[in-house]
């Protein structure tokens, strides 16, 4: 007789601060057990004013340590509002669900090796939330600050869905890239023989979103329509992907502390007069040749690039055709597909990723992978708020 499969609540609010998903994910109980079912799927918007708070944390401010405090309670009562939705969708009760898997929301990020870092200041990273309200709310468990441990060990603390990739998309005998395409995208490699690595790539839709909404009021760019309707500059192109940081090699991650507007206003002043559409469409350009780069450049083994056989991609950018079209004619004749053909919808991988890093802490597994972040070694990750 098998044993019941291990529920638990994957939440992800990333980068790109649209909103929330949450889905219930049923996982074979034994450890390391990949095989996942998703029970229910939320997805809520972020409500504009906790938005406008999480964006203004991003750089230091007045009365910093207030606000996170009251943005991170924010946050959990709407990360419980998911909850609740999907406890409603699945007709589960709260005592079904062995933990929830709560990411929060990054406002600091800086691993090893940060320029910001001066050489006696350590490594951290921070994302808010506050775990013991959101257990309290919901009656659940709650496994968070998932990402500390990896630093402590002198890893990047980053990407962390390398892992669940490998045990959602790996084929043996096959080279496969996952490329989640948040507001930071990042790549999972899984090696035709069975190893995996992965990094950060760069922008994602961070660039893309911002520009859009100062220029048309809308949150992101839906299909890339409005960025269809422009022309990439080849020379601002050029400019944006001779940024020092994609010419790094080995462990690397970033965020928004690093790719912003201001960012892109210091790169736009030696490229004045474009209209917003062009520069629309050139951060489209941008997002794909960082893709594409660190797909090539990446270790693929004895075989090299040319071992890769498929391309999945993830998070919003699979829902933007101007990227998947890029991706598309830049890396054909490779197929370039969104992992719903591979049974996980694109807007749910990184939600189920966190819920299979609950479970691995759980089961007193390791989440990370140290090839990926640069860590010493396997370890349990985050934290444990219980019931």
């Amino acid at each position: 007789m098998s044993a019941a499969p291990l529920r638990c609540i994957g939440l992800m609010s990333g980068t790109s601060l649209d909103g929330v998903d949450g889905v219930i994910v049923a996982w074979d109980a034994q450890e390391g057990g990949s095989a996942g079912r998703v029970v229910a799927h939320v997805h809520q918007p972020m409500p504009e004013a906790l938005r406008a708070a999480l964006l203004a944390l991003q750089t230091p401010g007045p009365n910093e340590l207030h606000r996170a405090q009251q943005a991170g309670v924010a946050l959990a009562e709407v990360y419980a509002g998911v909850v609740h939705a999907l406890l409603a969708r699945s007709a589960l009760p709260a005592s079904a669900i062995a933990a929830i898997g709560a990411h929060g929301q990054t406002v600091r990020h800086l691993p090893p090796g940060h320029p910001a870092l001066g050489t006696d200041e350590a490594p951290y990273t921070l994302q808010l939330l506050a775990p013991a309200w959101l257990a309290e709310r919901t009656g659940i468990a709650v496994v968070t600050d998932l990402r500390s441990r990896d630093i402590a060990a002198g890893g990047q603390g980053a990407p962390l869905v390398p892992a669940f990739h490998r045990a959602a998309f790996g084929t043996p005998g096959q080279a496969v890239a996952v490329v989640n395409i948040g507001g930071i995208a990042n790549a999972t490699l899984l090696r035709a023989n069975g190893t995996v690595t992965g990094f950060d790539t760069g922008p994602g839709n961070v660039l893309l979103d911002g520009w859009c909404q100062r220029h048309t009021g809308q949150p992101y760019d839906a299909d890339g329509a409005w960025g269809r309707q422009g022309h990439p500059d080849a020379a601002l192109l050029q400019a944006l992907l001779a940024d020092p940081w994609l010419a790094r090699r080995g462990p690397r991650s970033t965020g928004r502390d690093r790719y912003h507007l201001d960012w892109l206003d210091t790169v736009l002043r030696q490229h004045p007069g474009l209209r917003p559409a062009d520069v629309q469409a050139t951060l489209a350009a941008f997002t794909v040749g960082t893709v594409v780069q660190a797909l090539m450049h990446a270790d693929w083994g004895p075989d090299g690039p040319g071992s890769l056989q498929r391309v999945l991609v993830c998070g919003g950018g699979a829902r933007n055709r101007q990227l998947m079209n890029g991706l598309s004619e830049r890396l054909s004749p490779v197929p370039v597909e969104p992992t719903d053909l591979h049974g996980w919808p694109a807007e749910q991988v990184e939600a189920a990723a966190f819920a299979w890093l609950a479970a691995q802490h759980l089961r007193g597994a390791a989440g990370n992978v140290p090839e990926v972040t640069g860590a010493a070694g396997p370890r349990v990750l985050g934290a444990l708020y219980p019931a």
